[in-house]
């Protein structure tokens, strides 16, 4: 008995790896988070599909562990890859009661990688992924974080840099930057990475302190060598100047 964990990617269907798409061809029943869910469900229209809101990522995977158990092929999706801020963690976990269930994680493109590709090549050299959300990791903990990976002049890619509720962070988290980077590093956003209404924008770390972003969007900042070339984000990947 066997639950797949996919990762499908920023969104569209020509985004997804041709593993993580013949997996999903392959199982009866498609699981996962609604809003994830919205957006392959019209390529697989013959699958059955279960979906659970947003903070139900435990109930989604107790829910995949059992329809496995009675022997069905069951999915779990997650946008990006699985393993980046997604579901095959707790998958594994939740599995982990089930010795007779075998979980197979199946990568998937994160929105670093696709969201980079987008802007250039901002993520050339060493980098850090730090997520904005305090939902399940101290606040104090993030400033730590970008404290440090800042200071070590990483190029950074932030997931999850506001919401409603979190207004103010992606501000907050520059104001903690700029302690350690130059006001002019290059930066750059994403929106809508792989779908309808796909943006992008670069300006200055100082000028990202003042940016409207929301969850849809991927906050992209360089380190001390990026550049901008021609219109796209390029930090070099260390050689000698060319």
């Amino acid at each position: 008995m066997k639950v797949f964990v996919v990762g499908i990617g920023p969104g569209g269907v020509e985004q997804m790896t041709k593993k993580a798409y013949d997996t999903l061809m392959s199982c009866d029943l498609i699981v996962g988070y609604d809003v994830y869910i919205n957006l392959i469900k019209e390529h697989f229209a013959h699958k059955e599909f279960i979906t659970t809101p947003m903070t139900k990522e435990v109930q989604r995977c107790e829910i995949a562990v059992n329809e496995a158990l009675k022997g069905r092929r069951v999915a779990m999706i997650s946008s990006g890859d699985a393993g980046v801020y997604g579901m095959a963690g707790v998958m594994l976990e939740v599995a982990a009661a089930n010795k007779e269930i075998e979980v197979e994680v199946v990568s998937g493109i994160t929105a670093a990688l696709s969201g980079g590709a987008v802007l250039g090549a901002p993520l050339t050299h060493d980098f850090a992924v730090i997520s904005l959300s305090d939902l399940l990791t101290p606040w104090e903990t993030i400033e730590k974080r970008l404290s440090a990976a800042a200071s070590a002049d990483f190029a950074i890619a932030i997931y999850n840099p506001s919401s409603k509720k979190r207004a103010d962070y992606l501000k907050k988290a520059c104001n903690i930057m700029l302690q350690h980077k130059s006001p002019s590093t290059v930066s750059g956003i994403v929106k809508n990475i792989g779908r309808d209404g796909e943006e992008y924008k670069l300006m200055t770390l100082q000028e990202l302190a003042e940016e409207k972003v929301d969850m849809y969007t991927t906050v992209f900042v360089g380190n001390s060598q990026t550049k901008v070339i021609n219109g796209r984000m390029v930090t070099p990947r260390g050689y000698r100047e060319l």
